[in-house]
């Protein structure tokens, strides 16, 4: 992945960035990172607001644009939804229902055989993100001071089915809970349904 590129990914793992937290990053010079930062503006790819973080000159921070985050993997997102809709229209909310349990069964069963040889609560999360980032969501775990565990997930390659039917992320919130097991609780933080830049669930020991 060249300079570029890894500039996108940033900013899409990471969040809106200054130039100087970016450089940081790419180990380059903010100069460098501007150059960067502005080419992708130039072609629709970012844009920026100005945040006053503190007293004084605001700090330029860069975001995705919705063409932005489209340069990432959707799983033909277009196609997906007219077979929502056709799913729907042939068979009702029923025929949807099955559709999205058939495919929660077949996840599940996935799921499990990544988390086979795991231990504990932490290997089976990195274990499922690794699976999750196999599919294309750009998972992630982070560890709070609380002990509790972060999954991240900082793309969503069927946001648009998501988007038409929200029964696919009720499905996956209740498949975590099944896979990582009677010992732990797991909830959502943040949903990019709601508006959120990327899916944030919270685990828990019991």
């Amino acid at each position: 992945m060249n300079t570029a590129e890894q500039t996108l990914f940033l900013i899409k793992t990471r969040g809106p960035q200054t130039a100087q937290q970016l450089a940081a990053l790419l180990n380059i010079t903010s100069m460098g990172a501007r150059k960067q930062l502005e080419a992708w503006q130039e072609k629709g790819l970012l844009t920026y607001e100005d945040v006053a973080d503190k007293p004084g000159r605001p700090a330029r921070r860069w975001l995705l644009t919705e063409a932005g985050h489209a340069r990432f993997p959707d799983r033909h997102a277009e196609l997906t939804v007219q077979l929502i809709d056709q799913v729907r229209g042939l068979f009702g909310d029923a025929g949807l229902d099955k559709l999205i349990a058939a495919r929660e069964q077949a996840s599940e069963r996935e799921y499990r055989q990544h988390l086979a040889a795991s231990r504990n609560l932490p290997e089976r999360v990195q274990a499922l993100v690794q699976a999750r980032s196999a599919e294309g969501y750009m998972a992630e775990v982070e560890q709070r001071e609380d002990g509790s565990l972060l999954l991240v997930e900082n793309h969503c390659p069927i946001c648009a089915a998501a988007k038409q039917c929200q029964k696919f992320c009720r499905s996956e919130l209740e498949l975590f809970q099944r896979v990582l097991g009677p010992d732990c609780s797991v909830g959502r933080m943040e949903h990019m349904l709601a508006g959120a830049r990327r899916c944030v669930y919270v685990i828990k020991q019991l």
